[in-house]
């Protein structure tokens, strides 16, 4: 793992908590758990609670959430070092987005304490816990990609085309190629459809040469 270039304060914390709406009943996952978790390795440890950011009803798929964008912020302005979490799977559930949040915190120069999974890379044991997380999420980044390279190969042997599928009226095609067939040009048709408004297939307001071309040659080619 790249190294950290410390910039906030580590004993400064901004606790992080978070339920889902279907968590919310849950009391080993409740808020109040989680703030009491927190709390008590603050005061294990002498750090200094700087923010508790909570957010109710919220999932974790991803990490566009404004309570975790908050506390983002806070520690890259430098107004803590380190954010806390009591589970994980509280600031994400992605193997990949917490790899991210791992090496943001080593750009930014702050620390990700998960107590759950005693992730402190503070420590040797928590540096290798963020080690194997790195190593686990680029691993499934390219199995992801590998995955999703092979269904398109399917796709493509099977003879379906890819793509965003053409919605373009019939009477708009069938002028397209009755001006070609007439020996008009394929930038002075593109021309004209746009002097006309005429949308294009994805609603577009501008023709191209290349676009029209496209349309006659695959017509023929069907």
């Amino acid at each position: 793992m790249a190294k950290t270039t410390q910039r906030g304060d580590r004993t400064q914390v901004i606790g992080y908590a978070r339920v889902s709406t279907n968590e919310q009943a849950n009391s080993g996952l409740g808020l109040e758990a989680q703030r009491a978790a927190i709390q008590a390795e603050i005061d294990r440890r002498g750090w200094t609670l700087v923010e508790m950011v909570e957010e109710a009803g919220v999932s974790a798929k991803t990490l566009e959430r404004p309570g975790i964008a908050h506390a983002l912020q806070l520690l890259q302005q430098g107004a803590a070092g380190t954010l806390l979490v009591a589970k994980l799977d509280r600031a994400t559930r992605s193997t990949i987005d917490a790899a991210k949040l791992l090496e943001r915190s080593q750009r930014e120069g702050w620390a990700l304490v998960a107590l759950d999974l005693g992730l402190d890379p503070t420590t040797p044991t928590g540096e290798l816990v963020a080690t194997i997380m790195a190593a686990v999420a680029q691993w499934e980044r390219r199995a992801i990609g590998t995955r999703t390279k092979d269904a398109l190969a399917a796709k493509r042997a099977q003879g379906v085309r890819l793509g965003r599928p053409t919605v373009l009226p019939a009477d708009v095609t069938e002028r397209i190629v009755a001006a070609h067939q007439a020996g008009a040009s394929w930038s002075a048709i593109a021309r004209q459809l746009d002097a006309d408004a005429v949308p294009t297939a994805h609603g577009g307001v501008r023709w191209y040469p290349a676009t029209v071309r496209k349309i006659v040659l695959g017509l023929s080619a069907a």
